[in-house]
């Protein structure tokens, strides 16, 4: 790790708290300040390589640069395909790839695969692998590595793909090195979602074959085929990937690399971002509150798209295996006792929209007719007396991940919230890893989430209520433990149905169940503000934001 030379001045240095500011508030700025210089200092000689280019013609792609972001929460694994967490697709979607993306329109492009077919009754599909590609260790890829990875890897990693497999899927074949043929008992909505680049990457076959894949030496120094390479990850600090000199699209990528800093303290992110030590922010990097302020920063541009496949959903799990909210009325409760609208304008800073129903309001599945429940305390405790159960009797935990100082002050909030009705609820907030131990494993009471939902509510929304979706090892399925035979059969006509408007119906019914069952507690539709600097380019190129490879990103 470089360090600066003794003549440099520090970072900290420079850095002062306003002086109309409270004592108290400069000296946590200046604790923040000096948490990001620290944080930073190893990154002088990139810091020097990325700003070199500014100058150059912004009108041409140009070579050269280190992209410097933030890995906020640290993510629990870089194999995206074992650990589909959004803190591991964001470092491991340049490391890995899959067979295609969706661009902004949400229509499948390619990646691994150049070109595909299906048939018309969509059982038989075929996909035509790229030619030329290699693993980072030199090693070509092949039909083989995605075949071991649908039919050995995505069961192990994501029990709806197991699921899926089981139901759907009569075979999945290599035709040769450069095809997989891909065979289906019945149609799917959802194929395509599946074996997209975020949810789906493939894995070498040469390394994992015939080994445990959650505990194989090979997840230390991941190799995939994606732009970047995998270089250095010191906990707590950085991570570091360079540029894949031999990547099969030529003359890509234009950086020189990417570094990962690990900043816990929303602040210091947000100094970093003005100090010009980071050159781009997703949602949830710094606090809501300083997005707008940051946004007009010279020199710093501000969208909400790029997001589209990620429809965002932020939703409250109750766990259903136990009492209080085995109870149905307890449930119904929950919802009338938080105030989301409070939630969207006061904590996320209007970078939302409350939810009205299980699926996003902009997807065309929505039900605007979904029954609501609005916020009313008294409803709640009225729902609560109802149900004849005692909310206060124990205590319940609410497991929350280490998602951002948003995220923490939600849990805050729905604790005093839940509370006042007469619950007795205490907040655990863990790392991410241990979050993601705590909901796979069931052990909560409660668990703030949220979801993509995707391009088809097959993929992106089915998992979380189906009752085949319940068994441990994942926390983004049907943690909550939520049963009803009729709406799952009501998700099998779904998927099933090649006609768009009696899938509508069919979800319409669905929508509506949900909400009567509180399935779950559904707070609001996420808005995604990406912030990044005027001088970097192509950041945005596909619906899968920074989740992106970044293969044509670059410095001017």
């Amino acid at each position: 790790m470089s360090t600066a030379s003794s003549s440099d001045t520090p970072l900290h240095a420079s850095l002062q708290a306003p002086d109309a500011e409270p004592r108290s508030v400069q000296r946590r700025q200046f604790i923040a300040a000096a948490a990001a210089a620290l944080a930073l200092e190893y990154a002088r000689p990139v810091l020097a390589a990325a700003n070199s280019t500014q100058q150059a013609d912004a009108s041409t792609p140009k070579h050269g640069g280190t992209l410097l972001l933030i890995a906020q929460p640290e993510p629990p694994s870089l194999i995206n395909a074992l650990t589909p967490h959004v803190a591991s697709q964001y470092v491991g979607g340049k490391i890995f790839q899959g067979l295609l993306t969706f661009d902004t329109q949400l229509k499948p492009v390619p990646v691994l695969a150049s070109s595909w077919t299906s048939s018309p009754d969509g059982l038989h599909h075929v996909f035509t692998l790229q030619e030329g590609v290699r693993w980072h260790d030199g090693q070509p890829f092949d039909a083989q590595d995605v075949v071991f990875t649908l039919n050995e890897i995505a069961p192990q990693a994501l029990p709806r793909m197991k699921l899926t497999a089981a139901k759907y899927f009569e075979s999945i074949e290599a035709k040769g090195a450069g095809q997989v043929e891909i065979r289906l008992k019945k149609p799917y909505g959802g194929l395509f979602d599946l074996l997209g680049s975020g949810l789906l990457p493939i894995l070498p076959r040469h390394l994992y074959a015939g080994k445990d894949a959650r505990s194989n030496p090979a997840n230390q120094h991941p190799v995939g085929t994606g732009p970047f390479v995998f270089k250095e990850w010191k906990h707590g600090a950085y991570i570091r990937l360079e540029r894949n000199p031999n990547y099969w699209k030529k003359g890509l990528p234009y950086l020189d690399g990417i570094v990962y800093n690990i900043l816990p303290d929303a602040s210091a992110r947000a100094i970093a971002f003005e100090q010009n030590n980071v050159h781009a922010l997703r949602a949830g990097d710094v606090d809501y509150a300083d997005v707008k302020r940051l946004s007009k920063l010279p020199g710093v541009e501000s969208t909400t798209s790029g997001w589209e496949l990620f429809s965002g959903m932020a939703f409250l799990e109750l766990n259903q295996r136990k009492p209080p909210f085995d109870n149905v009325l307890v449930r119904q409760a929950v919802l009338h006792a938080l105030n989301r609208q409070f939630i969207v304008d006061n904590i996320f800073f209007g970078f939302g929209k409350v939810a009205t129903s299980s699926f996003i309001s902009t997807t065309p599945f929505y039900d605007p007719n979904t029954p609501q429940f609005p916020y009313d305390p008294d409803r709640a405790r009225a729902l609560i007396r109802q149900s004849g159960v005692d909310v206060g009797k124990t205590t319940l935990t609410l497991v929350n991940g280490e998602k951002g100082g948003a995220w923490e002050r939600v849990a805050e909030y729905t604790q005093q919230a839940l509370n006042q009705v007469g619950f007795k609820i205490r907040v655990e907030t863990t790392d991410a890893a241990s979050w993601y131990a705590h909901v796979a494993n069931w052990d909560f009471d409660l668990s703030y989430n949220f979801l993509f939902q995707n391009a088809d509510p097959e993929f992106g929304v089915a998992p979380l209520y189906r009752a085949d979706g319940i068994s441990k090892g994942s926390p983004f399925n049907n943690a909550e433990g939520y049963n009803n035979p009729k709406v799952d059969a009501l998700w099998d006509a779904a998927a099933q149905s090649t006609d768009p408007l009696k899938r509508k119906q069919i979800y319409g019914e669905i929508q509506t169940q949900l909400a009567n069952d509180a399935a779950i507690a559904n707070i609001f539709e996420m808005v995604n503000p990406t912030l990044y600097r005027s001088n970097v380019h192509n950041l945005l190129r596909t619906a899968t934001s920074l989740n992106d490879s970044l293969d044509t990103t670059w410095i001017g």
